[in-house]
């Protein structure tokens, strides 16, 4: 079965019942959304759209993009969503990697897509609702066949396209819906971008598979969020919106009894973090762990330990092991289950490197299981620290740093050092007294061994994060590549 046909088979069972809320508060009934659905499956079919021609959509956040999302699914097409935030080369470059058969976009951006665009098929949303519409195919996509093309963020090179099939989605969605027992009761809050796996497919498919309501909003406001999470009983975000909430008066004087569910993901979550939410709250935060390229891998319990500091225990049918080095427990995580995608999009070396011989798919995340199977994440290969021969897990750093009162955020990092090859600097942004380097290290001592501790403190406003709350620790590693090497501190 497909992702769409067991979808729409849900929403067909409860046809009065609510789908989505929008922005203006405007009910969706799951009638109107297979209807609506239909009728621009039915007008991409006009416009030649079926089986495994891909889709890109650079729209905005709203119903219309959950519309050409299922619509493209139901055609057995292939949605390739990326930022409408995204600047014209990286849109372009995308373009030429994925040579789409049609490019979607909003009314304003169509006519310079198709000044500069000769190669595909461009057409904003306005007018695809206007075009005349063409017999659906009877015949569905296999659960083999590609369903969505996610662009990976690129920190480690140039974008690559990740190809998901409709089993690896539905697998994923029908685990996570039985893993945090999603049904048709259910309110989630939805702020999150949908060009990403966890706004579209966490924050999507599970919902729609048990026919309950999303509750969608353009992005995330402190306030507005709180004012919403009296109606509804699930939420997912990342730690910068947990970090902004904590930060609200309100907080303490709204009632939350009715949320049954907090939810994590896209970047770690501090234990400082996690406990201060629980202390204001009484709700501890659930964090699970994914990628573009597996969808969900694991998840605290919902019923059970929820253990802070760790993304919890595999999820059903995903295979999950660390290859360690000899003499260590700590190594680079592995994973293989239905839920892991196919391969990179025209990249069969890529593809090639990304996996073991024996199937296993290779995350670049370093990390290990404690004694009660609980996964703890240290650092992306590409930003493990080497100094002095010795491996330091940014991570395990960071979490020390940020119980120190004053510092809101943290990142460590490593960069080039004439005598160690690389030093731990830690970035803060807070008010943390001075002189903060004097004040991390006695916060240190005792905590970590003196090789961990930072030989820099860099204070800024605001650490750089992509629209998904993940720091982005490749801008300042070339941001401060040479903060040691002319002058390095002497220790």
């Amino acid at each position: 079965m497909t992702l769409f046909a067991a979808i729409a088979k849900t929403l067909a069972q409860a046809p009065q019942r609510r789908c989505l809320t929008t922005r203006n508060d405007e009910p969706w009934l799951a009638r109107d959304l297979l209807k609506q659905t239909e009728h621009i499956a039915g007008a991409l079919a006009g416009l030649g759209i079926g089986a495994g021609q891909r889709v890109l959509v650079k729209y905005p956040k709203s119903p219309d993009l959950v519309l050409l999302y299922l619509a493209t699914l139901r055609l057995g097409a292939v949605f390739v969503p990326i930022s409408p935030d995204q600047t014209e080369p990286e849109t372009d470059y995308i373009l030429t990697d994925v040579k789409p058969h049609l490019l979607i976009c909003h009314d304003h951006e169509s006519a310079a897509f198709q000044k500069r665009q000769s190669l595909v098929k461009v057409i904003s949303m306005a007018r695809l609702r206007n075009s005349p519409p063409a017999p659906l195919p009877s015949q569905q996509a296999t659960a083999e066949a590609p369903a969505a093309i996610l662009y990976t963020s690129g920190t480690t090179g140039r974008p690559k396209g990740a190809v998901l099939r409709h089993d690896n989605l539905l697998q994923n969605a029908k685990v996570l819906l039985s893993a945090w027992q999603i049904s048709n009761q259910d309110r989630l809050l939805h702020v999150l971008p949908m060009h990403h796996t966890h706004g579209l497919f966490v924050a999507l498919n599970p919902l729609l598979l048990a026919g309950a309501e999303i509750v969608l909003r353009d992005q995330f406001s402190a306030r507005k969020t709180l004012e919403d999470l009296a109606r509804c009983t699930l939420f997912m975000g990342v730690p910068t919106h947990y970090a902004r909430l904590l930060q609200q008066p309100e907080l303490a004087h709204t009632e939350l009894t009715q949320i049954r569910l907090f939810i994590s993901g896209s970047a770690p979550l501090p234990k400082a973090l996690s406990d201060a939410f629980f202390a204001k709250t009484g709700q501890r935060i659930l964090e699970r762990y994914g990628m573009t390229e597996t969808g969900m891998l694991t998840s605290n319990p919902l019923n059970g330990k929820r253990k802070a500091g760790t993304v919890g225990r595999p999820l059903e049918g995903v295979g999950i092991r660390i290859r360690t080095p000899s003499n260590t427990r700590i190594g680079e995580v592995e994973v293989k289950g239905r839920n892991v995608f196919s391969g990179y999009w025209r990249k069969p070396q890529a593809t090639r490197e990304a996996f073991t011989e024996d199937g296993y798919f290779k995350t670049g995340d370093l990390g290990y299981f404690d004694s009660e199977g609980y996964l703890h994440l240290l650092a992306r290969r590409s930003d493990l620290i080497i100094s002095g021969g010795l491996n330091i897990y940014p991570a395990e750093v960071e979490e020390a740093i940020s119980s120190l009162e004053g510092v809101e955020e943290v990142a460590v990092i490593g960069v080039p050092h004439p005598d160690f090859g690389e030093a731990v600097v830690a970035v803060v942004a807070g008010n943390i007294v001075a002189p903060a380097l004097a004040t991390i290290k006695a916060h240190l001592s005792g905590r970590l061994s003196s090789y961990k501790h930072p030989k820099h403190v860099v204070k800024l406003n605001a650490l750089p994060r992509n629209r998904m709350g993940k720091v982005e620790k490749h801008r300042l590693r070339q941001q401060f590549a040479n903060l040691l090497t002319t002058n390095p501190i002497k220790f």
